[in-house]
């Protein structure tokens, strides 16, 4: 049986995250525009600095820091972010961002994932239409960007996700 195409599109995104050195979280982002990959992104340390994989601890995870919070911390950048960076805003605007996110230790999919806020914020500048995120190895939820406008969590003092 043929895959359809946003699984298809969730399976690239995973197949991305094997490239992640995050201890915590294996997160791979794809972009697409008329079907067509615009741009790929994985969790990972910025260029030229040392990945959490290298080094061998989390800072996050050293202080309890529960997830969606305190990123700031993180020596990451993360999927969402990088696939951002390695694309034109121009290809971007109205296309479509494909999530998955797998738990590093257990290799689960990461159970109600969602981008973080910092991330929200370059979806939304970045004018992506649309984000799918992976649930289970079929489902997934299609999230339109719109809801992230006129929803701001910023302005009700919301953390995590």
């Amino acid at each position: 049986m043929r895959r359809d195409k946003v699984n298809y599109y969730l399976d690239l995104a995973e197949s991305v995250s094997q490239r992640c050195t995050c201890l915590r979280r294996w997160y791979g982002a794809v972009i697409v525009k008329n079907d067509e990959v615009i741009s790929t992104g994985y969790v990972g340390a910025p260029r030229g600095r040392k990945n959490c994989s290298d080094i061998g601890e989390c800072i996050r995870e050293k202080l309890n820091i529960p997830r969606g919070e305190r990123y700031e911390l993180c020596r990451s950048v993360h999927a969402e972010a990088n696939a951002i960076i390695s694309a034109s805003r121009d290809k971007m605007i109205g296309s479509s961002l494909y999530l998955t996110g797998i738990e590093a230790k257990t290799g689960e999919y990461v159970k109600n994932t969602s981008c973080c806020s910092m991330c929200k914020r370059m979806v939304i500048n970045a004018g992506i239409e649309k984000v799918y995120i992976r649930d289970t190895k079929n489902d997934y939820r299609e999230i339109n960007v719109r809801d992230w406008i006129e929803n701001d969590e910023s302005l009700e003092g919301v953390f995590g996700y």
